[in-house]
């Protein structure tokens, strides 16, 4: 069965990229540059999410932009599958919440991707966004999250995010606690996630708080091979996996 017939008829069309950060680790590497366009294994960072958002199925992609913001407008210029529509955020950066918040518009009032630019994985027999599409229950959920195994992954070291039920449902990492997942950074988000923010600058942290006292943040866990790219010394990590895996 190939990929597009594997794609839900309720799978999101719509997507959100972020690739407005600073990349402040990744300054050493090259600071000429901003960080979704650093490659690792001959690909810009973000071609590698606009491409599986593409393989699952979205036709339209918000790209917000900030930091050498120039640069990426013209990188996704001539991208076709998805379109990609610019999120301008030179004169404020809006953050995880709100770059999605002023972006809204875009997504139709329906779930929508949300990626992302820097995150790179291997996929398993199913693509991982294709499996979080048919995961996402509307009814359940305000958000459903992609999780990596912490032991597993290239390139992180922390103590994880969250820890996840039997059902999906998920919980926050205590101070001290260590726990066995850490966000791969893809979800499909819904509108209601977003309810009672105010425009500006905002971090998702706290929606993600109000949607656990809810029971209504769930997770999913990568099939596959995650890799966190977010300083020099993780691209050589990254580029040996994928050599690999391919191998």
């Amino acid at each position: 069965m190939g990929v597009s017939e594997q794609i839900a008829e309720s799978s999101p069309r719509r997507a959100m990229v972020l690739a407005a950060g600073l990349g402040t680790r990744m300054r050493p590497h090259n600071g000429a540059i901003p960080k979704p366009l650093v490659t690792v294994g001959g690909r810009a960072l973000i071609d590698y999410a606009l491409d599986r958002l593409a393989d699952a199925g979205v036709e339209r992609a918000v790209v917000n932009v900030h930091h050498l913001a120039d640069q990426i407008e013209r990188h996704v210029a001539g991208r076709k599958s998805p379109a990609i529509i610019v999120s301008d955020e030179r004169a404020e950066l809006l953050g995880t919440g709100g770059g999605p918040l002023k972006a809204m518009p875009h997504f139709d009032g329906a779930p929508f991707f949300h990626v992302n630019s820097d995150t790179i994985w291997i996929d398993g027999v199913v693509p991982n966004l294709v499996r979080l599409a048919r995961a996402f229950d509307p009814a359940r959920m305000d958000a459903l999250l992609l999780l990596a195994a912490t032991a597993t992954s290239i390139g992180y070291g922390g103590r994880g995010d969250f820890s996840m039920s039997a059902d999906g449902k998920l919980k926050r990492r205590g101070e001290r606690d260590v726990v066995p997942f850490v966000y791969a950074g893809a979800a499909i988000l819904t509108p209601a996630f977003f309810e009672g923010v105010a425009p500006g600058p905002s971090s998702m942290s706290p929606l993600f708080d109000r949607a656990i006292e809810h029971q209504r943040l769930h997770g999913l866990r990568l099939e596959g091979l995650w890799m966190h790219v977010g300083t020099p010394e993780a691209v050589a990590a990254a580029e040996a996996a994928l050599v690999a895996s391919a191998a």
